[in-house]
């Protein structure tokens, strides 16, 4: 999502410690590129948080593993951006239905200890979450967002997930389970009790060191795919806001970084363009949640005339420093998924264009008339007076939200902004006690859970839970074809179902696309190469690590 904290000075930062601490290569970490073709070693944050105090536990299933990266790996990568999908631990699937699910196992895998990986070991795994729900991460065994699997059975070089209807829609969060040796995890009952010291995962690395802050990774010789990892050492270390990440990367002791750095242009890539670089790619739309249920937004021409009242670019200078582009209001993330949009909108902007006249003029014709005050009343002649709920201290949000006020005001709508705290803000979504917030539409590559689930009547908040459809759309239709599309395998189908929902956003507006919210990696390529950019979008830059890493190559010169 955007960013949502008060903006570290990072500049002012620099300039405190002198200007030698953000200046490129000044105190770098060690490990350049070898004669060998390898990189000597790279440098990363470490994945658990220093309130670990030291604990060795590398099992995956613990809320904080050493790293939930490099040792223990899925059966598949999929770009959330693209949404292609890379073979990894199986080299297939098949889709019976979608009832029956069969994922073929790659022979040749061998666990760091030496031993094979087989389709027992894949099996074992998920099977886990039926004895042990707490680690059904997966919702493999429940229905959430599909139906509940009867059994997972490991059949030659096969495992078959058998269901009690149709899940299709839990293909994401099955295939990105990692998968552990059952003659680790077996003998050790409840894996959420296990404290796994001795790890062996399927990964490109093994554990060399770890002296209670600092975790040191070598590459495994053995490793599957050994030919694609150019890596020789990953160091894991520390857990930085942006002010210390930024001095880190310029400079050098860090090689990557994935948290939030203000105006990373300014912050980092100012000072050595040639090396410093950032991506941050559209994750999901930041939207304009109206309350549905209270006029004037339960009336669809009040919600398609004040789409264009607003300059969606100034909330991107103002927010995100102009990084982050104004999103298409079909709710999927363009350009990246083209391939499903409907062939109605192909070649057209399908971002709101900003021109008020126009929103003037559509308020008009449906009777939002002007008084001599210039402020505009609903069509039956009652007051119209809106508030804007946003989090306090969430000032990417504050900056938006004052453009929205500021562009509801300026065609006669008056609105206000009032800051409150964050759990208040997490209250009103739960009551429908709001008019209008942001909120965020998830952009994954399972249209039925995302897009689907902020628009389906069952996704409505209930008093003790926040759901996303936090605007209260309900539609029979919409949740025939929710459903609908929820058990499909069909591509074609799932293109067809996905035309009716982007032709409800595009006519009814049950949400308004504002701007498209990052995942973000920054990198330095002084000493590698080959990471992801917007012209080369291989991968989502925080869930992808494990596909980044085989693409990455030394540098040269």
């Amino acid at each position: 999502m955007l960013r949502r904290t008060t903006i570290a000075v990072v500049a002012a930062a620099c300039a405190a410690a002198g200007l030698s601490a953000c200046s490129g290569k000044v105190g770098g970490s060690a490990g350049g590129s070898g004669s060998d073709g390898m990189i000597a070693s790279l440098t990363f944050p470490a994945d658990a948080p220093t309130t670990i105090g030291g604990l060795v536990n590398y099992n995956p299933f613990a809320p904080t593993p050493l790293t939930s990266t490099w040792l223990y790996e899925p059966l598949m990568v999929r770009n959330g951006l693209s949404c292609d999908v890379t073979p990894w631990l199986a080299t297939a699937y098949k889709w019976d239905g979608a009832t029956k699910l069969t994922f073929t196992i790659r022979d040749g895998v061998k666990f760091s200890d030496g031993k094979p990986l087989t389709a027992q070991d894949v099996a074992f795994t998920y099977n886990l979450g039926k004895k042990y729900p707490a680690v059904d991460k997966a919702g493999l065994w429940n229905d959430t967002f599909g139906a509940p699997a009867k059994s997972v059975t490991a059949q030659g070089n096969q495992v078959v997930m058998e269901f009690t209807g149709p899940a299709a829609a839990k293909f994401d969060d099955i295939i990105k389970a990692p998968i552990v040796p059952e003659h680790l995890y077996g003998p050790a009952g409840d894996p959420t009790k296990f404290i796994d010291k001795n790890p062996a995962g399927t990964g490109p690395m093994k554990v060399k060191t770890y002296n209670g802050r600092r975790l040191v990774l070598e590459r495994r010789a053995d490793y599957w795919q050994a030919d694609k990892i150019h890596v020789k050492q990953l160091v894991l270390e520390g857990q930085y806001d942006a002010s210390q990440a930024s001095l880190k990367l310029r400079s050098g002791q860090l090689d990557a970084y994935w948290g939030e750095i203000p105006n990373p242009q300014r912050a980092f890539v100012a000072a050595d363009p040639k090396h410093n670089h950032f991506y941050y790619a559209p994750n999901g739309t930041t939207v304009l949640t109206q309350n549905l249920k209270q006029k004037p937004f339960s009336d669809v021409k009040f919600r398609a005339a004040m789409a264009p009242a607003l300059n969606r670019q100034e909330m991107s200078d103002k927010a995100t420093y102009g990084i982050m582009k104004p999103a298409s209001q079909t709710g999927l993330k363009l350009p990246v998924m083209d391939k499903l949009l409907p062939d109605a909108y192909k070649g057209k902007d399908t971002v709101t264009p900003y021109d008020p006249a126009q929103a003037n003029q559509l308020l008009d014709a449906a009777g939002y008339k002007k008084g001599p005050d210039g402020k505009r009343t609903n069509p039956d002649g009652s007051p119209i007076n809106l508030t804007f709920s946003v989090q306090a201290g969430f000032i990417d949000y504050q900056a938006m939200a004052d453009v929205i006020a500021r562009d509801y005001n300026a065609v006669g709508i008056p609105t206000k902004v009032v800051a409150s705290a964050p759990d208040s803000v997490d209250a009103q979504k739960k009551s429908g006690d709001f008019q209008m917030m942001f909120e965020y539409l998830n952009g994954g590559c399972t249209i039925a859970t995302n897009l689907g689930s902020k628009l389906a009547t069952n996704q409505i908040p209930k008093p003790d839970t926040i759901l996303p459809n936090v605007q209260r759309w309900s539609d029979p239709a919409t949740d025939k074809l929710v459903a609908e599309l929820g058990a499909t395998t069909d591509p074609a189908q799932e293109k067809a179902y996905v035309a009716q929902l982007v032709d409800t956003m595009m006519t009814k507006l049950p949400v308004t696309s504002l701007l498209y919210a990052p995942t973000r990696i920054l990198y330095r390529t002084d000493k590698a190469v080959g990471w992801p950019s917007e012209q080369d979008p291989y991968a989502h830059p925080t869930d992808n690590r494990l596909l980044i890493l085989t693409h990455l190559r030394p540098a040269q010169g």
